[in-house]
């Protein structure tokens, strides 16, 4: 797989017939490693390892509705109380990270609630604050680290 700007980590490959798998520490099983997957395992692992994002609080594919239509959000970090805190949405990384792709991920935003939005392909990140009262974003030089959020 493709090389990511996010930190390696330790990953666990297995085959399947034609599919390669990898282990996914959130779900506790192998799914099948698309480009895609790709970059969500690695962002999930920068999160729990470089963030101090609590593994328990991060929900994979998450169902939600919205205009009437089932969707799934990539990743969702929840605060202690179980409140959305950080929507991410993960894109393959042949794909950039464009007006569209903003969109999207605001799109569905607008049922999570999130106060942060992170969008990444694994080599460009783009992270935005969200105040839904002043309907405003402030985009964000990093991702916060989970225990600064907490103050």
């Amino acid at each position: 797989m493709q090389a990511l700007n996010l930190p390696p980590f330790e990953y666990k490959l297995t085959q399947s017939g034609e599919n390669l798998l990898i282990w996914d520490v959130l779900r506790r099983r192998h799914v099948v490693l698309t480009p895609e997957e790709w970059v969500r395992q690695h962002v999930v692992h920068y999160l729990i390892g470089h963030r101090g994002y609590p593994k328990g609080l991060l929900s994979l594919e998450r169902g939600h509705r919205y205009n009437q239509r089932q969707k799934r959000t990539d990743l969702v970090a929840l605060d202690a109380a179980g409140k959305p805190l950080l929507l991410v949405e993960c894109k393959a990384p042949t794909v950039p990270i464009t007006a569209a792709v903003a969109h999207q991920a605001a799109t569905y935003n607008q049922t999570i609630g999130a106060p942060l939005l992170l969008l990444t392909n694994g080599l460009q990140h783009f992270c935005w604050r969200v105040d839904f009262e002043q309907r405003t974003n402030t985009q964000l030089a990093e991702i916060p680290e989970y225990t600064n959020l907490m103050q």
